[in-house]
């Protein structure tokens, strides 16, 4: 059976799923829309997408969609280890930048959903690690939008062991003060 547990933001859900094993290895299912729906996930998955990522220490994000092409994301990781973050950003939100973070590693397939209207990232732990994810609306360049990985206001307490390896696209995100309001 599959573990759902929701984070200090209730709409983010760890998701842990039961690993069937023997001498040969294990099986596990990693997506089932039912068990899911009855933890009130109702995304159409329409895209998967894998990440590589060559060193430890590589931040990805804060990213999101807007409207009229917002994206929830079921991200798992291949291979590694990563600290996923979620951070709420949808106006009007009690939870408005507020955050939640999880360890995911491919020991363990751990699984993190992000739902609408929440920005995300993560931090590679090992080296050589891989991620898989799927999400629920085709990727729209026109609506990308994104938040500072280490905005000071977030107080996300990355773990880095050195300098965080960065696009030159998240280097100049804005703060989340200064980001315009998204529609999700």
């Amino acid at each position: 059976m599959t573990t759902i547990t929701p984070l200090a933001l209730a709409e983010v859900l760890l998701i842990t799923p039961k690993r069937h094993g023997d001498a040969r290895g294990w099986f596990a299912e990693t997506w089932s829309r039912e068990a899911l729906s009855r933890a009130g996930v109702e995304a159409d998955f329409v895209q998967d997408n894998q990440a590589f990522n060559a060193k430890a220490g590589t931040v990805r994000g804060l990213h999101f969609q807007r409207s009229p092409h917002p994206q929830a994301k079921l991200v798992r990781v291949l291979k590694g280890a990563i600290y996923d973050v979620a951070v709420d950003v949808r106006p009007g939100s009690a939870t408005y930048g507020k955050w939640v973070g999880a360890e995911l590693t491919a020991e363990l397939g751990e699984q993190i959903f992000v739902p609408r209207g929440f920005a995300h990232g993560y931090v590679t732990l090992t080296d050589d690690c891989e991620l898989f994810y799927k999400v629920d609306g085709l990727y729209a360049p026109q609506t990308e939008g994104g938040i500072l990985w280490n905005d000071p206001d977030l107080a996300i307490p990355w773990p880095l062991k050195g300098e965080a390896i960065l696009s030159d696209k998240d280097k100049i995100l804005p703060r989340l003060k200064d980001m315009p309001p998204a529609a999700f």
